[in-house]
């Protein structure tokens, strides 16, 4: 009974915390830079795409953060889970996509990232970001992902809804973790992104999504298609 007890004690811990992601992959001490000049000169990163928009006629775009390095479940990456997911989205759709990435890079390690998390979680912290979409207005819908930490969106997810207007817009968040489900979160996104419409989200394994992404790629197509933005 005792063995029972501990294995489900470590699994509930996976499933609170995986896929601990690290936007900035320039670890180099001259690209940490927190003065308050840098951060009004953040350079608009978003990626056009050369894909026809599928969207029924809407101007779409695929934000999403994500991690490389040590991950839960599938060692040392170079792309990160949800960034995976997010290039199907876009792939699929036409829409352009936008990376959210901090100035101050997470841990390389899994478990050290994890105590980052945690604390940043437990004092409501909003993590400086490195970009932003200088054209937000032209869009109509935003497919916004992100891995699960400790059973919520990540910190500077938060810091990218709260950084604009999203009045007249639609959300549809989508999300990478160790199982393929969604935390319930999504739902408080309007208080965040003050304005949106939120529509029916997608969960995926993480471990799936980065080793077997034949597999995943039928239930984005699915998704998508239920929601009307591609035929």
């Amino acid at each position: 009974m005792k063995k029972v007890i501990v294995s489900a004690l470590a699994l509930l811990i996976v499933i609170l915390f995986t896929a601990c992601g690290n936007a900035a992959q320039d670890n180099s001490s001259n690209a940490v830079k927190t003065s308050a000049a840098q951060s009004e000169n953040v350079e608009n990163t978003t990626t056009k795409t050369d894909l026809p928009q599928q969207t029924n006629g809407k101007k779409a775009l695929v934000v999403y953060f994500s991690r490389t390095g040590e991950n839960y479940a599938v060692g040392n990456i170079a792309k990160g889970n949800t960034h995976i997911v997010a290039d199907m989205i876009a792939e699929m759709t036409g829409a352009d996509t936008f990376e959210i990435k901090t100035i101050n890079p997470y841990p390389e390690s899994y478990k050290e990232c994890t105590e980052v998390a945690k604390k940043e979680l437990a004092d409501n912290a909003r993590p400086q970001l490195a970009g932003k979409v200088a054209n937000m207005k032209d869009y109509d819908v935003i497919f916004l992902g992100y891995p699960i930490w400790w059973s919520d969106m990540p910190m500077p997810v938060y810091t990218f809804m709260e950084s604009y207007d999203f009045n007249g817009k639609t959300i549809i968040p989508f999300a990478t973790s160790a199982g393929d489900v969604l935390t319930g979160k999504e739902s408080t996104i309007p208080q965040y992104a003050k304005g949106a419409k939120i529509l029916q989200g997608l969960g995926i394994e993480g471990k799936r999504a980065q080793q077997n992404p034949d597999s995943v790629r039928p239930e984005v197509q699915r998704w998508l298609t239920q929601l009307g933005f591609i035929k």
